[in-house]
């Protein structure tokens, strides 16, 4: 009979980006560990969470375990068994510790020999019996960004349970009866107020609203439908996607009400995403500020508002208004009182920026950055200031030399020195998140050229590796190539000495954000043409300097490799095309290959070439590459054939190449070689006796793997079928 099972684990409030990561773990774990236990499921894993609880619910678990048979493998029978065939001392102790009798012996035949072996039933233990320990693998396996000690542990012998909040409560039910549960409290912390925490019936509603009685108390549930019930007449909504829809909804609606409309390409959508995981019961409301913060930069504004207090900013026609829209977690009775205090706190924070921004602007850049010299970047390699004349000579030689745009080299050099001078003013003290951003705004009020301050206002990006994220070609305008130039050259700066100060990223531990710094300059490369217009497939070795280590260059072929993977592109592709030497390799052609290969994969001459090329490579790695040629002569007619359509293929590839074009093409004629290879290995013995014979065939076949290899690596597409 299968029954339901359902989970609430109620805690303090969760941070908002935490939520739907956890709420995906626990409907895994609880997945996981149910197979674990042998509890069959018929029903798919249902997930919830709210900022106070991770609920997770499966309509139909089977009331008892599987019933287990296994062969339990013993000693091998020349160590288990004597001559005449009677168990020896070690036999006699495996038998007696597996509970078993002399005649339940049995021999095995394995790879490694022929082993005594014990075969056992083990009945299935009832649900109820086994939920406890699905709980505590359950709670163990949760990971959490920071984890906190709040004095309790499991009855499992591993101590203490450290967990992202301390966990108030815990709803257990299998089959609408509750499953014991205790997670115990450490002597010392124990106290009237602070108790063991023992799986119930109940849970709890909204901590503020009630509809009687006193708010936040406990409700008993029978099932997961009344949970949901009790839960809704508690000002508490379970699903996620439920309180965003109402959010975005009452947004919508008050913003109507204000005669304006939501900023959405300021908000953007990671805000309406985050919120839903603020609230348990959302209800918006709307405050305005004084228009004498319209004169403010937008970016301040948004900023202010939105990273800051995570209020919804309005516009009109797409103007700021002076108006703002917040979501709460709760139904206030006088709305108008909490929206009178939400814009004094906004006003507040206003004023500081306008003080600061007025503050800033009566010196000019150059002298914000004259104080830089008193920022340090890192102790090894020195100030923010050094990195800035050292980010504006890169610039100006990348923009001049790799970019061949001499004439923007004097905004590149301009661009490179100012970029960080932001980093000494109030605004970016106080705002952080606008650094970069202040200092090309600073430079646009002093009227210095679009080349130079946009190049300055967007040098932080890319932030992201997708080909639509920040800064779009609008954007830019006639800045993009002054900016390709100071961001390659920020981040470059940053990637080789951080590397040459010994900082280099460790499993999750990046403190000065080198993967992002990478990936930017990967998608810089990746999407030239059309951030810039320049068709230029530049390799990293143009772009760093010559003594970096292989383990920057490891970690840059890592980078290269995950962001072509985040694009969608198969990871067998992806290792296809950034074979070698990561030194010289072009992520722009590699992208390229990767728009053509996926139309020839699949087709039956080029799974052939590809499972046949393994067989070239390593047959051609005989051939010494600096052996003198011995003349020798091919004779046979399919290494013949062979030899004619790698001559046919040559110029195809040497085009494709030199272009940067024509992938398609290419790939088309390289995958007729597939047939041509098949009949050269059915009929042709490499390694002959005549040395000459066999030179000459090594060498074909390192002219076909070098040909191939300008193209890609096409043994690791197709795996060599067994």
């Amino acid at each position: 009979m299968d029954r339901e099972l359902f989970l609430e684990i109620g805690t303090e409030e969760i941070p908002a980006g935490w939520l739907p990561g956890l709420t995906a773990q626990l409907g895994q774990l609880l997945e996981a560990k149910l197979k674990e236990a042998r509890l069959a499921t018929d029903e798919p894993i249902e997930t919830f969470s709210t900022p106070r609880r991770l609920t997770v619910r499966s309509a139909r678990i089977a009331d008892r375990q599987t019933d287990l048979d296994e062969l339990v493998t013993g000693p091998p029978v020349s160590a288990a068994l004597d001559k005449e065939g009677k168990l020896t001392a070690a036999g006699a102790g495996f038998v007696k510790k597996q509970g078993a009798a002399d005649e339940h012996i049995e021999r095995v035949t394995t790879p490694k020999g022929e082993y005594i072996a014990v075969r056992k039933h083990q009945r299935g233990k009832t649900a109820v019996d086994v939920l406890p320990d699905v709980l505590t693998g359950v709670l163990r396996g949760l990971t959490f960004p920071k984890q906190m000690r709040w004095d309790a542990a499991l009855a499992d012998g591993k101590g203490e349970l450290p967990f992202g909040r301390p966990i108030r409560w815990l709803l257990y039910l299998f089959g609408g009866r509750v499953v014991p549960y205790t997670i115990s409290r450490s002597p010392l912390a124990s106290g009237p107020r602070v108790q063991d925490v023992s799986s119930g019936s109940q849970t709890y509603g909204h901590r503020f609203l009630t509809t009687s009685g006193r708010p936040g108390r406990a409700v008993k549930v029978k099932s997961f439908d009344d949970y949901r019930k009790r839960l809704a007449e508690h000002f508490v909504i379970l699903d996620r996607n439920e309180r965003r829809e109402r959010i975005a909804r009452e947004l919508d609606a008050e913003a109507r009400r204000r005669g304006g409309r939501i900023a959405r390409s300021l908000v953007g959508q990671g805000m309406l995403d985050e919120v839903p995981d603020l609230v348990e019961y959302p209800v918006v409301v709307s405050g305005t500020f004084s228009e004498e913060f319209l004169r403010l930069p937008e970016e301040v504004l948004t900023t202010t508002m939105i990273h800051h207090q995570h209020f919804f900013p309005l516009s009109d026609q797409g103007q700021l208004m002076p108006v703002f829209l917040a979501v709460l977690n709760m139904e206030p009775d006088q709305p108008e009182i909490v929206a009178r205090n939400m814009e004094r706190v906004l006003t507040a924070r206003l004023r500081d920026a306008q003080f600061f921004y007025q503050s800033d602007r009566q010196q000019p850049l150059s002298m914000h950055f004259a104080r830089l010299n008193t920022v340090l970047f890192h102790k090894k390699i020195g100030t923010y200031q050094e990195k800035a004349e050292r980010v504006s000579a890169l610039a100006a030689r990348i923009a001049t030399d790799l970019l061949t745009a001499p004439a923007l080299a004097e905004h590149a050099k301009e661009a490179g020195l100012l970029c960080k001078a932001d980093l000494a003013t109030d605004m970016v003290r106080e705002l952080t998140e606008l650094q970069g951003t202040m200092g090309g705004i600073y430079a646009r009020e002093e009227g210095r050229p679009e080349e130079v301050w946009k190049a300055i206002y967007f040098h932080y990006l890319p932030a992201a590796v997708e080909a639509n994220a920040p800064p779009t070609r609008d954007q830019l305008g006639n800045a993009a190539t002054t900016w390709a130039a100071v961001s390659l050259a920020d981040k470059l700066h940053t990637l080789t000495s951080m590397f040459a100060a010994g900082e280099r990223p460790t499993g999750s531990r990046d403190p000065y954000g080198l993967r992002r710094a990478a990936q930017g300059v990967v998608r810089i490369l990746v999407d030239l043409p059309e951030l810039t217009g320049l068709d230029l497939r530049l390799t990293l070795a143009d772009l760093v300097p010559e003594h970096a280590d292989d383990g920057f260059w490891s970690f840059m072929s890592d980078r290269v490799r995950f962001v072509l993977e985040q694009r969608g592109y198969d990871v067998r592709n992806v290792r296809a095309v950034t074979h070698g030497d990561v030194r010289t390799l072009s992520p722009l052609a590699a992208k390229r290959k990767l728009e053509a290969l996926p139309e020839f994969t699949e087709t039956a001459d080029f799974r052939q070439l590809a499972v046949l090329f393994k067989r070239v490579r390593n047959i051609a790695r005989n051939l010494d590459a600096t052996a003198p040629d011995l003349g020798g002569t091919l004779t046979e007619p399919a290494e013949q054939a062979l030899a004619a359509e790698v001559d046919r293929l040559a110029p195809i590839v040497a085009a494709t190449v030199r272009s940067g074009a024509g992938y398609h093409q290419a790939f088309a004629e390289a995958a007729k070689l597939g047939p041509s290879v098949a009949k050269f290995f059915d009929d042709v013995m490499v390694m002959a006796d005549d040395e000459k014979l066999r030179d000459a065939r090594l060498r074909l076949l390192r002219r076909l793997e070098g040909l191939i290899l300008q193209l890609a690596d096409v043994s690791e597409i197709v795996p060599e079928e067994k």
